[in-house]
């Protein structure tokens, strides 16, 4: 089985700086994307309120909500299936469970996800 393993979340400063990881293990197939997708501490993962925060393609295209445009970067590296979320200027409003994915063309696997805090 596919797992995926969140790290890095934990409690961040308003303005400062966290860096999640996310590594893929077990079955390795072929990711057309990763990303990471966060919601409200307590809502669930398929609730239409989540949000997609930044997604990477195996080529590396990118793309990011508007909510962290200029301040979050998405990196990839395919040859260990990981991917990375380096969040800068952090703010209040970026507290959530952040839940890595990763995309085939016919699966979407999700990471338990991790806790994000941002104090004022």
């Amino acid at each position: 089985q596919v797992q995926l393993v969140e790290s890095g979340g934990g409690l961040g400063q308003a303005g400062g700086s966290l860096r999640l990881s996310c590594a893929a293990s077990g079955n390795i197939l072929i990711f057309n994307a990763m990303g990471w997708y966060r919601q409200a501490p307590g809502k669930q993962r398929e609730l239409v309120e989540r949000e997609l925060v930044a997604a990477i393609t195996r080529d590396g295209s990118t793309n990011y909500a508007d909510s962290v445009k200029g301040r979050f970067t998405i990196s990839r590296e395919n040859a260990k299936n990981t991917v990375y979320l380096q969040m800068n200027s952090l703010k209040p409003e970026d507290t959530a469970v952040y839940y890595c994915y990763a995309r085939t063309m016919v699966t979407t696997y999700w990471g338990q996800g991790t806790q994000v805090t941002v104090s004022s």
